[in-house]
């Protein structure tokens, strides 16, 4: 897939004027009780060493999402990585720069990222950010994120395995809007964006708070196909 082809296919991305400051304004709310209700992260730990140790010492890498900074931001500063971190929430940051000292952090929608104002990037990581979308924006994203990555670059993705388009649920107190897909589906997006799968791993997951329902966490190792 040529860089000219992908430009053209996330070329629309998040221009219909979405307003997504609810969200924001949901994980500024929630801030550190984020970390608290969902306290073991097995999954997303073993799929950010994946992504650690398969790249060279002091690879750039760009965190989707990256919240309070834990444990994903923090885990790749200490395995010797450069990373920078993105999120909507203001408050989710403020904690991340106290979390992770060693990472940049900016406020921004990935959308604002096609501009190429960050640079590219040898590694992604994408956990349980690009479920915070529409279903039909998530394709153009994981187009974008092919684009920011340098050829036979590396991403971590994570999603809840859910069958849902931009559907409300209580969370923490608040509410935010959710997607996801059945597996099977998850692969042949994630294909047909440009990313060949390396592994994949799936967990069963139930958060500490009652107030979140238990889930099923898809984990997936991807490459810049081309």
């Amino acid at each position: 897939m040529s860089g000219d082809h992908n430009r053209r296919a996330y070329d629309g991305y998040a221009l219909a004027g979405l307003d997504r400051s609810g969200q924001a304004e949901a994980f500024d709310a929630i801030g550190d009780r984020y970390d608290e209700a969902f306290p073991h992260k097995e999954g997303q730990l073993a799929s950010g060493a994946w992504l650690a140790e398969s790249l060279p010492p002091g690879s750039r890498i760009l965190d989707v999402g990256c919240g309070t900074g834990l444990p994903t931001a923090r885990q790749l500063v200490e395995a010797g990585h450069e990373v920078v971190g993105i999120d909507l929430s203001a408050g989710m940051l403020d904690l991340a720069r106290v979390h992770v000292p060693g990472a940049t952090f900016h406020e921004a929608d990935l959308a604002e990222l096609r501009d190429g104002r960050l640079g590219t990037f040898d590694g992604v990581a994408a956990f349980f950010a690009l479920l915070m979308l529409p279903r039909p924006e998530i394709p153009h994203a994981l187009r974008l994120l092919h684009e920011l990555l340098r050829p036979g670059g590396l991403m971590a993705l994570s999603m809840v395995e859910a069958d849902v388009d931009d559907y409300a649920i209580p969370f923490l107190g608040n509410t935010i809007r959710v997607s996801g897909y059945l597996r099977d589906e998850l692969r042949e997006v994630v294909r047909e964006a440009g990313f060949e799968i390396t592994g994949e791993s799936s967990l069963a997951y139930a958060p500490l708070s009652t107030d979140v329902p238990p889930e099923i966490q898809l984990f997936l190792n991807l490459r810049r196909a081309a």
